[in-house]
């Protein structure tokens, strides 16, 4: 199985639960986009600098033939579908544990 592969499953499930969220969530939605949007750029960002950093470093690496070859630096595109599905499911999250209780 190609890293490719298993990002994929991971943030096919990850979107599925998002769309499910955003089905639930009641009010609109523009302001949680645009929020989840920018997180998602900042975690990009971040996963960007420090996977570099530590490829660079020497703390690991991945296998020619398990990766698409497509790499921002030195990280493989593979390494970004973590942070965008963390950020999927943990918005998702917020949204179906709401109960729109505000103190």
């Amino acid at each position: 199985m190609t890293y490719l592969l298993l990002c994929a499953a991971f943030v096919g499930v990850a979107a599925a639960v998002a769309v499910a969220a955003v089905r639930h969530r009641r009010g609109g939605g523009r302001g949680h986009l645009r929020a989840l949007v920018m997180t998602a750029v900042v975690l990009v960002a971040l996963t960007a600098i420090f996977d570099n950093v530590m490829i660079a470093a020497g703390l690991f690496d991945y296998a020619d033939a398990q990766i698409s070859g497509i790499r921002i630096g030195l990280a493989p595109i593979e390494d970004f579908a973590y942070p965008l599905a963390g950020v999927l499911l943990l918005t998702a999250a917020w949204n179906l544990l709401d109960r729109g209780e505000r103190s």
